[in-house]
């Protein structure tokens, strides 16, 4: 059996990855749980103003509809003070998660070196198996890769559950219900922008996981196939000057490392290209579905101005929240990668002889 194999990448040893990041989440320390509360607390603060924003869309055009400028001044100040707030919450944002990034990655980086300093160096990591080419280069990159995208895509999954709950609150508030005569007969549909925001979104989002079915593959194999070429290169460093032949056959394998490399970029390159095609069509499609929505309202003066870009406003909002998948479909895809490759690293350590004399562990 190779030293990394698909089982313990994909297995049991992920659960080994998931236990090295429970002991740093789920320590109890007091920074890192201020941490976790800063970061829910950020999202909160963020969806409130969010809602506010929303509300001030409202009031904003109609009064610009009514012509009042007493209300626009007024409604210009508010827009500051909310503005204002937004970039602050903005910035705490980032903070707080990449403060939690570089503590996890540190944590997890640690973990790792402890485990590995116990283990006897005298036989070379790497063995036969391809997939163990190297290891420190997992150490360094895959490491923050695994580290880095959960706390974002965590956090703006949090973010679009909690807005997608709030606005489609206030699409069925503001929306109400229509009315369609169909055969004759009236037929009212009530909270139509909200049956409307989720019609649109499994569109949308089903032909992005059609477009995108093939980002997971393409990516771990982008990321395997970039490793191999590192390693092949650090061997032909490593080459005796005077081995011609050796080193012929290390040239031959570093070019054709290169075309792999260069291959799995290309079909990168096409996977991007099918999936942008869905996503700035939804980019451009999505406002103007929602005015479409709000014209027969607003012309039969159902709804006021105000009321049609606050419907806007919100029904972008709730589709955005709700394709939370298509939009962090490809970091997903690299995330696993990485996770998987961190996973066989451990594997890979786990299965190294115990040194006589176990170095002491690093302070954690």
């Amino acid at each position: 059996m190779g030293l990394f194999s698909h089982n313990d990448a994909n297995g049991h040893n992920l659960s080994e990855f998931w236990q090295l990041s429970q002991r740093f989440w789920l320590s109890g320390k007091p920074r890192v749980t201020g941490l976790i509360v800063v970061m829910i607390g950020v999202v909160l603060a963020q969806l409130a103003v969010q809602f506010y924003l929303n509300q001030w869309n409202r009031h904003f055009f109609d009064a610009l509809e009514r012509r009042d400028g007493g209300e626009l001044w007024t409604q210009t100040f508010v827009f500051l003070v909310l503005a204002c707030a937004s970039i602050v919450m903005a910035a705490t944002s980032v903070w707080a998660r990449m403060t939690g990034q570089r503590k996890w990655r540190e944590s997890m980086t640690r973990a790792i070196l402890e485990r590995w300093s116990a283990k006897s160096h005298s036989a070379p990591m790497n063995g036969h198996d391809h997939n163990a080419d190297n290891p420190e280069y997992r150490l360094a990159e895959d490491v923050r890769v695994a580290t880095d995208s959960p706390v974002d895509l965590l956090m703006a999954l949090l973010s679009s559950v909690l807005t997608a709950g709030t606005f489609f609150g206030v699409l069925w508030s503001v929306g109400g219900s229509i009315g369609l005569t169909v055969f004759g007969s009236r037929i009212d549909i009530p909270g139509y922008l909200v049956l409307g925001v989720i019609g649109y979104s499994s569109i949308m989002t089903a032909l992005m996981l059609w477009f995108g079915r093939r980002m997971t593959s393409i990516s771990e194999q982008r990321n395997q196939n970039e490793a191999e070429f590192r390693a092949a290169a650090e061997v032909l460093r490593g080459c005796d000057p005077g081995g011609e032949g050796r080193e012929t056959k290390w040239m031959a394998q570093l070019d054709r490392r290169l075309r792999e490399v260069l291959r799995s970029w290309r079909d990168l390159c096409w996977q991007l290209v099918d999936m942008t095609l869905v996503s700035h069509a939804n980019f451009l499609l999505a406002p103007v579905a929602a005015y479409f929505l709000c014209f027969p309202k607003y012309l039969s003066g159902a709804m006021s101005l105000g009321e049609v870009t606050q419907s806007a406003a919100a029904f972008v909002t709730v589709q955005g929240a709700v394709n939370w998948l298509v939009d962090n479909y490809q970091r997903i895809a690299d995330w696993r990668s990485s996770a998987n490759r961190v996973a066989a690293l451990i594997a890979a350590i786990d299965r190294m002889p115990e040194a006589n004399n176990s170095p002491a562990a690093m302070p954690m």
